[in-house]
C-alpha cells in the first residue's frame, strides 16, 4: 500500500516505474492546485474541468518526461496550465515564457506513449473496459484507432458530433476517477489480449484467401450475428459478410489488418485495403471493421471507411 506519507519524490519515482497507484496519489495530492490553475484562467465550469482531465491522461502518458520528481506538484499544474492556454488561444494571446516549463508535452500522448512499455498498461486497459459500451466506444475509437476525429466517429457510431464530445468528457472524467480509487487493483494481461485478438484477425484474412472464410465466420461469429454497412443499413447476416468477401477477393480486392483494438465486448479492426493492380481506384484506402460480442464472438459488425469509397464495394 503507498502511503500517504511517502515523498512526492518517491511517488513520483514509483510512478515512473509503473505504479499507477503512485500516480494516482499524486493527483490526489495535488488536484486542488491543479483545479486552482484552471479556474484562474477558464473560469467556473466545464472547460476548466476538462483541462484538469486531460493534464491526468497526459501525466499518464507522459511522467517520464518529468526532470525533477521532486517537482512534480509544479508540473502537473504547469500541464494544467498549458491546457487553459490552448482553450483560449483562439481568442487570446499566450504569454511567451513559464517558469514551471519543466519539459511539458506540447501535445497530448499518443497511444503508443500512453500504453507501450509500460507496466501500468493492464490498468489502463482495465480501466477502459469499466466504461459503458458508448463511451468506451468512442474511446476506442478516438484514441487507438485512424477514425479518430469526431466526425469520423459520429458517422461510424450514427450519432451527432456533440454526442461523441460528451461520451469523451464522460471517459475523461471516469478515468480519472479510476486512476485514483482502483489503480492498486490487479487486472488481466491485456497486451496478451490483444496479441490474440490481432492473431484471429489475420487468421481470419488468410482463411478467406483460401477460400474457406465461411469456416472462420462460423466459429467466430453468432448465427444471428448482423453485418452493417457503411451507410447503416443491416444487410444481413453471416452468410452476406461471406458473400462481401467473397466478392471482392473476386474483384482483385485484398485486405491487410493494419491494428486491432479490443476491450470488453467491443473490438475494432482497422484494414488496409489494396485495390487491383488494374483497378487502383476501387476501392477506399482503408476500412474499418467496428465488432460487438457476445460471449466472445461477433453479434454485430459495422463495416465504416474512414474515406468515403469512389466505386461501389462491399467490403
Amino acid at each position: 500500500m503507498i502511503s500517504t506519507l511517502e515523498s512526492d519524490s518517491e511517488l513520483a519515482l514509483a510512478a515512473q516505474s509503473g505504479d499507477a497507484t503512485a500516480l494516482g496519489v499524486l493527483v490526489s495530492r495535488h488536484q486542488a492546485g491543479m483545479q486552482a490553475v484552471a479556474l484562474s484562467l477558464l473560469g467556473y465550469g466545464p472547460d476548466a474541468e476538462d483541462a484538469v482531465q486531460d493534464a491526468v491522461l497526459t501525466a499518464l502518458g507522459r511522467i517520464n518526461d518529468l526532470r525533477d520528481p521532486a517537482a512534480v506538484g509544479p508540473w502537473l499544474r504547469a500541464i494544467v496550465r498549458n491546457n487553459a492556454r490552448m482553450r483560449l488561444r483562439q481568442s487570446r494571446t499566450v504569454p511567451v515564457g513559464d517558469v514551471e516549463a519543466l519539459a511539458l508535452p506540447a501535445t497530448d500522448p499518443t497511444p503508443e506513449e500512453l500504453l507501450d512499455g509500460r507496466s501500468m498498461q493492464d490498468w489502463v486497459w482495465h480501466a477502459i473496459g469499466e466504461l459503458s459500451e458508448p463511451v468506451r466506444l468512442v474511446t476506442l475509437l478516438r484514441y487507438f484507432s485512424g477514425a479518430s476525429s469526431y466526425e469520423q466517429i459520429a458517422a461510424l457510431c450514427g450519432v451527432p458530433v456533440g454526442t461523441v464530445r460528451s461520451r469523451l468528457s464522460q471517459a475523461r472524467s471516469k478515468l480519472t476517477t479510476a486512476l485514483q480509487e482502483t489503480a492498486s487493483k490487479a487486472h488481466d494481461d491485456a497486451a496478451a489480449q490483444a496479441a490474440a485478438r490481432r492473431r484471429e484477425a489475420e487468421q481470419g484474412l488468410a482463411t478467406a484467401y483460401r477460400g474457406r472464410f465461411s469456416d472462420f465466420v462460423r466459429e467466430t461469429w453468432w448465427s444471428d450475428a448482423e453485418f452493417v454497412t457503411p451507410d447503416g443499413q443491416v444487410a444481413g447476416g453471416p452468410d452476406f459478410a461471406v458473400w462481401g468477401m467473397n466478392k471482392d477477393l473476386n474483384d482483385g480486392v485484398r485486405q491487410r489488418i493494419a491494428n486491432v483494438v479490443t476491450s470488453g465486448n467491443v473490438m475494432i479492426w482497422e484494414a488496409d485495403l489494396i485495390s487491383p493492380p488494374d483497378n487502383p481506384t476501387h476501392c477506399p484506402p482503408s476500412a474499418i471493421w467496428l465488432h460487438t460480442l457476445r460471449e466472445g464472438r461477433t453479434a454485430r459488425m459495422r463495416l465504416y471507411h474512414p474515406e468515403p469509397a469512389r466505386l461501389s464495394s462491399t467490403m
